[in-house]
């Protein structure tokens, strides 16, 4: 059935076809008694006999309709036409695109692919919930909106888990353009193991799907394609996607990872849950914001990335605290720190004497293992158990430990309760898929908090559940000294949590709600509060307290982030501070050593003047606010300048100009001198998305890469200032930072269907291959025309070749590298002068925590 423009269908106008689809056709219509728009999917006449393709149409609109969250597309109404018995469902209208079509403009940054995944995981986390799966998560299922919200479409290959118990499946994978009825539910390409095998999927599927999307958002290339459908299938159940640093340099190790743990073959292995997708993507953002470097510490762990301070600066910032109340007190607290080797804490408690301190960490990238250590000196001794984080101490000694075999990059998810003694031995196996677990005061019980059946349930004794939620709890499960209630902090999305009791008869109370945005909590020496930490309006770190009638009260307040473990009867307390940052450092000329060139709290490196002296840094940091900004600064280390917000793209060779892009904008371009005179923005072109520009040498024209609407990218030529953007001959072609040869004859491309590099002649005709480039990132042409900078991928220090264009025989250049290579991830954004002797550099540091005594505090 074709719906002409004002015709009727139920009570509904139609306005016009916005599209058609395996499952239906799409209108956009009006609904006169709210007066709103809304798009109305019809299935046509011609298959609405179809039992099979009914059912789907049919379930697509029960499995949304129950399902009402902010990423996924709400449905208003089902009906039937009148005149034909076709059915139809009545869904939001949305402004925007596909994500497929967003990434028709190539990958995304670091940030934005973050954000984008997170709303994602959200929304599968809803739906999960529900217990409906997808089964047929793609970019073409996925809509950005004009605000930059993702919303989760097409529902139509959902089911509703207890209804697919003991059901088989069987037959061969989709083709992108839909899914037809009789064949296996899915789409080829993003599909799981077990749906390539015809097994039934649950949300580990999601998962899965959902990692072969993050993977492409942040490479610009598919996770799994092969040149047939059966190469595709054996590459999801065989092999693994390149690894994402080879196209993307700004990938850090721990969003790879989060990649790779989405990705795995066996579902048991993979993330549990998309709520533990999204506890780990909130420890790569900082719970706000993402960045193009970063680890994930933990993945209960949010803001990691706020640069150490000095243990003065940290008790001078400590503010007086008060009870909202009752007068109280104030603060006087002092500092020592307990821990002092590069790496990551697990988690932390006082031993029963209150003086010495148990703890799990991870030090120098060696496995997780629990340590034992004293205030009054440096050292801690290992306990000999290793591959396990600390839960719980117990009065006489016994450690409450979680034994996992798979870790992300921190004691993350479910592993195996066991118990042992503080002085080591081999764990007693307690029970497995537990996530939290506390001693009584007595030491004779452990309550636990165990995932199973999609719920997160507290239970004391095991087996006896006296609470449970289809939420994450985070910062661990505390019970009260006096023993008769626990407390816990409950995810209620957005990054934010809520503060709960609950007593041992399963009654709950909320004492803070949907508020907090933090990670630790512990239980005041009197049982009347629990503190925990939190950040405030304007993104300070507090310290806060509750009492039991859930008034709140500030502590402290701290310049850096802190995270509370534990307190001891006596009143003193166990924190962790932790922190990181990535940074930059270069070799101007005529200099000998290399000079630290970083500016703000997430500096990355964006381009260099041909002549050595001026660098070009983007700002994203929280230093630079929400919409971010760009800087120009002196490489004999002068104070930076501040251009403008925005992304920036390049700079111009004679360093005099900067091209950046504007702030929520993909294609809007802005030409900002350096020195004196106002910003003017390129006249505004039909491209959907410019992924890539760059100065031809001469600083009169612009290199774009870039697509339009419906077509693939390619590459451009536009003359400044008021030029119109003129498309190569090439089509297919992507550049890297200085791809242009210095005469600009020649760019220096790769091959989107190909890992070699292309010369692409900026005149037109055919590109021609550069052999021997299959390994490497270009970085630049060398200033003698017939030869390019590249790196090879993935090695630190980061070793630069010079390569032949004609013949492709190496030159070892240098490598680059902080002195102390202690924590680096990897090393990025490398620009070099085209006589190769002068160069910048972008670095990344692990994240690294500290484990704080910290007495005073009331």
């Amino acid at each position: 059935m074709t719906l002409v423009s004002g015709s009727k269908l139920g009570p509904y106008e139609v306005l016009g076809q916005i599209g058609a689809g395996g499952m239906g056709e799409v209108y956009r219509g009006r609904d006169p008694r709210l007066g709103r728009e809304v798009a109305i999917k019809v299935l046509p006449a011609s298959f609405s006999s179809d039992a099979d393709r009914l059912r789907r149409f049919e379930q697509e609109a029960k499995a949304a309709g129950v399902l009402n969250h902010p990423n996924i597309t709400a449905v208003y109404d089902i009906g039937s036409s009148s005149s034909d018995g076709a059915p139809y469902v009545v869904q939001e209208l949305l402004e925007g695109e596909t994500l497929r079509s967003v990434l028709a403009g190539g990958k995304l940054s670091p940030r934005k692919a973050i954000d984008y995944a997170l709303q994602i995981s959200h929304g599968l986390a809803a739906a999960h919930e529900k217990g409906i799966v997808h089964r047929d998560l793609k970019p073409e299922n996925l809509f950005v909106t004009k605000d930059g919200r993702v919303k989760i479409l097409d529902f139509g290959l959902a089911k509703l888990t207890h209804q697919e118990e003991g059901s088989q499946v069987t037959g061969l994978p989709t083709a992108t353009a839909g899914t037809e009825p009789g064949v296996v539910l899915g789409t080829l390409g993003y599909m799981s193991p077990e749906q390539v095998r015809g097994r039934p999927a649950d949300a580990r599927s999601d998962i899965f799907s959902f990692g072969a999307i993050l993977y492409e958002m942040l490479s610009g290339n598919r996770a799994f394609r092969g040149d047939s459908a059966a190469d595709t299938m054996s590459a999801i159940l065989k092999e693994d996607p390149p690894d994402l640093s080879v196209t993307n340099q700004s990938i850090s190790p721990g969003l790879e990872r989060i990649v790779r743990h989405c990705l795995e073959k066996n579902p048991e292995q993979r993330f549990h849950s998309a709520h533990d997708v999204g506890f780990a993507l909130d420890a790569v953002t900082g719970s706000s914001s993402a960045s193009a470097i970063g680890t994930v510490p933990r993945a209960h762990r949010g803001f990691p990335w706020l640069a150490a301070a000095a243990l003065a600066g940290i008790a001078a910032a400590f503010a007086a605290g008060h009870y909202l109340w009752r007068p109280r007190a104030a603060s006087n607290p002092t500092y020592r720190r307990l821990t002092f080797r590069r790496g990551n804490l697990g988690s932390a408690r006082f031993a029963p004497d209150g003086h010495s301190v148990v703890y799990g960490a991870s030090w120098q990238g060696e496995p997780l293992e629990i340590y034992t250590t004293r205030p009054e000196g440096p050292e801690s001794v290992p306990t000999g158990v290793r591959n396990a984080d600390l839960l719980s101490v117990s009065p006489s000694g016994e450690l409450a430990i979680s034994v996992r075999d798979r870790f992300l990059s921190g004691p993350a998810g479910v592993g195996t309760l066991a118990t042992v003694p503080i002085g080591g031995g081999a764990p007693r196996s307690i029970a497995e898929f537990v996530e939290r677990a506390t001693w009584t005061p007595d030491g004779k019980q452990l309550a636990l908090v165990r995932f199973l059946d999609g719920q997160n349930r507290i239970e004391l004794p095991l087996g006896k559940v006296i609470y449970a939620t289809e939420r994450g709890i985070r910062g661990g499960l505390r019970i009260s000294p006096r023993g008769d209630r626990f407390a816990f902090l409950e995810r209620t999305g957005g990054g934010r949590t809520s503060l709960l009791t609950v007593d041992l008869a399963g009654k709950s109370k909320v004492l803070v709600a949907d508020s907090i945005r933090g990670q630790g909590l512990a239980w005041a020496p009197s049982g009347e509060e629990v503190w925990f930490d939190d950040r405030g309006e304007r993104g300070q770190f507090v310290l806060k307290a509750s009492d039991l009638a859930g008034r709140v009260r500030t502590v402290a307040t701290m310049p850096v982030g802190l995270i509370i473990h534990d307190i001891s009867p006596d009143g003193r307390v166990l924190a962790e501070r932790y922190g990181s940052q990535p940074g930059i450092l270069g070799l101007a000329p005529g200099d000998a050593r290399e000079r630290d060139l970083t500016w703000f709290d997430m500096s990355i490196l964006s381009g260099l003047s041909d002549d050595g002296r001026v660098v070009l840094l983007d700002e994203v940091g929280d230093a630079a606010g929400a919409a971010g900004a760009h800087y120009v600064r002196k490489t004999d280390g002068s104070p930076a300048t501040r251009l403008g917000e925005g992304q920036a793209i390049d700079l111009s060779a004679d360093g005099k100009w900067v091209l950046a892009r504007q702030p929520d904008s993909r294609n809007n371009l802005v030409l900002t001198p350096t020195g004196p005179g106002a910003p003017s923005t390129l006249e505004e072109t039909t491209f959907e998305s410019v992924s890539h520009a760059t100065f031809f040498p001469d600083g009169k024209r612009l290199l774009l890469s870039a697509a339009e609407p419906g077509a693939k990218r390619r590459l451009y030529v536009q003359d400044l200032p008021t030029g119109r953007p003129r498309a190569l001959a090439a089509k297919g072609y992507g550049v890297g930072p200085r791809p242009i040869s210095p005469d600009g004859r020649w760019i220096a491309a790769y091959g989107e269907w190909s890992e070699d590099f292309f010369l692409v002649p900026t005149s037109g005709g055919e590109p021609k291959s550069i052999p021997n480039t299959r390994d490497l990132d270009m970085i630049r042409w060398a200033d003698d025309g017939k030869s390019l900078f590249g790196v090879v991928g993935g090695s630190i220090p980061a070793r630069i070749v010079r390569v032949d264009v004609a013949t492709g025989r190496r030159e070892p250049w240098k490598d680059l590298a902080p002195a102390d290579l202690s924590g680096i991830i990897e090393i990025s954004s490398i620009y070099l002068t085209p006589d190769g002797k002068s160069y910048v550099y972008g670095f990344g540091r692990a994240a690294t925590s500290d484990l704080y005594l910290v007495e005073g505090l009331r």
